[in-house]
């Protein structure tokens, strides 16, 4: 049974940590700014991929620090993000990051992260996270390709003018609820199937 509390954070009002500069901190980095452009990072690596590298002259509020991870790094953080290939500096930091009580994820060690960065589908406003508990990455990834393949880029439109209405209605919380749901019940209403023609020997 998938336990996890979904949540959807406001990264611009937080400082990220993430420590490591290869191709796992480069995924890392990747997913917080296709989610949180405005998003507070910094990284730290004593070697850093060029592509982070250039992520950084895009965004100023992005800060390479280009040495070994130390403790006071942790300091001013509000989450961490461990992504370099020696398991035993992921388990130290990790250590003294629950220290200080903040939440960790640590790549591809699923015990020692209090998170998980989720399979993420788009469209416009609305946003999907999909999770398997840490159980696999491989068929979040193919749940989300069903998701964005079926959910058309037009429901952004659909959303903005629920918006709308929302604004118009009148009366207490439970009565526009009422109302919206009334408006939206066709959304998830199956369509009915043409008819076809008449069966031999029916009445037409």
């Amino acid at each position: 049974m998938n336990k996890l509390f979904p949540v959807f954070l406001k990264l611009e009002n937080l400082h990220t940590l993430i420590v490591g500069g290869g191709y796992v901190g480069l995924e890392k980095i990747t997913a917080v700014l296709e989610n949180s452009p405005e998003a507070k990072l910094t990284l730290i690596a004593p070697e850093i991929r060029q592509e982070i590298q250039d992520f950084a002259k895009e965004h100023t509020h992005i800060e390479l620090i280009f040495r070994k991870f130390e403790a006071n790094d942790l300091n001013e953080k509000d989450l961490v993000l461990v992504a370099t290939n020696d398991k035993q500096e992921n388990a130290s930091i990790k250590s003294l990051a629950a220290q200080r009580h903040l939440l960790c994820n640590v790549a591809d060690t699923p015990h020692l992260c209090d998170f998980y960065l989720s399979s993420v589908v788009r469209k416009g406003e609305l946003k999907f996270a999909i999770s398997t508990n840490g159980k696999s990455p491989t068929i979040a990834k193919r749940i989300k390709q069903v998701l964005d393949e079926n959910f058309p880029i037009e429901i952004n439109e659909s959303l903005e003018n629920l918006t709308k209405i929302r604004e118009t209605l009148r009366g207490d919380f439970s009565e526009k609820v009422q109302k919206l749901n009334q408006i939206t019940q066709t959304l998830v209403e199956a369509p009915k199937p043409p008819p076809g023609p008449p069966k031999e020997g029916s009445l037409a």
